[in-house]
């Protein structure tokens, strides 16, 4: 196979709240902590838990989305590449930061178990009172006895 691929799956819970940064041209970028969790028994019959901190980078519409709905300690679905920048610090040495950037996501934490430290909004709660009334509005397909 003569090509290459960089793509990352993960389902962690987020570390912190998202934190956004807008730039003049109208774009945004969001960032926070992911954490994905490892437990096994070890040859002695010790249960060891190791937990893995990854940097997650959401952009523009993705990231005010992620912002809205997600919380500290939400699980959450991930999908994408692996980027690593390099930078000068003000010590004039090199610096490496490895994030990863995201394609898709889905939020796995239901609605009625967000995280009891945080307050619906009243954009949560109008998107989750606006749901049921699209679905009923939405035409029934007439029923046909294809078996396909």
């Amino acid at each position: 196979m003569s090509g290459t691929l960089n793509k990352v799956m993960l389902i962690g819970h987020l570390g912190d709240e998202v934190k956004m940064h807008y730039f003049e041209g109208g774009g945004s970028i969001g960032r926070f902590p992911l954490a994905t969790n490892e437990t096994y028994t070890n040859k002695a019959g010790e249960k060891v838990s190791n937990t893995e901190w990854h940097n997650i980078v959401v952009r523009n519409k993705a990231a005010e989305v992620c912002e809205k709905y997600l919380n500290k300690g939400d699980k959450v679905y991930i999908e994408g590449r692996i980027k690593t920048r390099k930078w000068q610090g003000e010590d004039g040495n090199p610096r490496y930061s490895t994030e990863i950037n995201v394609d898709e996501f889905t939020f796995l934490t239901p609605k009625g178990e967000a995280s009891a430290s945080t307050n619906p909004t009243s954009g949560q709660a109008s998107a989750q009172s606006s749901a049921p009334t699209a679905a009923a509005s939405q035409p029934k397909e007439p029923s046909d006895d294809l078996p396909f």
